[in-house]
């Protein structure tokens, strides 16, 4: 992948549970969370870190749709294009844990057979970790099989918040 000729934009919204930062190329999403920007872009491929970031107060679409879902339009998120790297199984889990409805949680299991891989419940798992577009692909959906909720990059409290956020939605 070449370096973007122009800066990454990005922006960070502000949430009940902190900043919620945002970088995006072409309109695409390639990072999210629940970070600054600046520390978002440091999972990214050094081919997109090269190209820096611009700081924008709006994102237009995208910006929209994450604040309808901070508003509590759980759908809001749906549409939005995304893009990471990943082999196939990885692109895959991501397509799948983006059909996990909103306010329900699968576990690391049933990601894994619904992706078509029944016993790659690990790989299922480093799915999760690897995310780089929380919470576009909804990784804090996913919990272990005892119900518990597992790990979460941005610290549980981010993912308890969600959790209870969706389902009161």
């Amino acid at each position: 992948m070449n370096a973007p000729s122009q800066p990454l934009d990005s922006t960070t919204l502000s949430t009940p549970v902190g900043s919620w930062g945002i970088v995006v190329l072409d309109g695409v999403v390639v990072a999210s969370g629940f970070a600054s920007a600046a520390d978002l872009s440091q999972r990214l491929a050094p081919e997109l870190r090269a190209a820096g970031l611009r700081g924008r107060r709006d994102l237009g679409p995208v910006t929209a749709a994450a604040r309808a879902y901070l508003d509590g339009d759980l759908s809001a998120l749906d549409a939005v294009q995304v893009s990471q790297p990943g082999g196939p199984f990885l692109q895959e889990i991501w397509r799948v844990m983006r059909q996990i409805p909103a306010g329900q949680t699968w576990t690391y299991a049933e990601l894994a057979a619904k992706a078509g891989r029944p016993t790659a419940v690990r790989a299922a798992g480093s799915g999760c970790a690897r995310n780089l577009v929380a919470p576009f692909v909804p990784c804090h959906r996913v919990v272990r099989s005892d119900g518990t909720l597992g790990g979460y990059y941005y610290g549980l409290p981010v993912k308890e918040w969600l959790l209870a956020h969706e389902r009161a939605a």
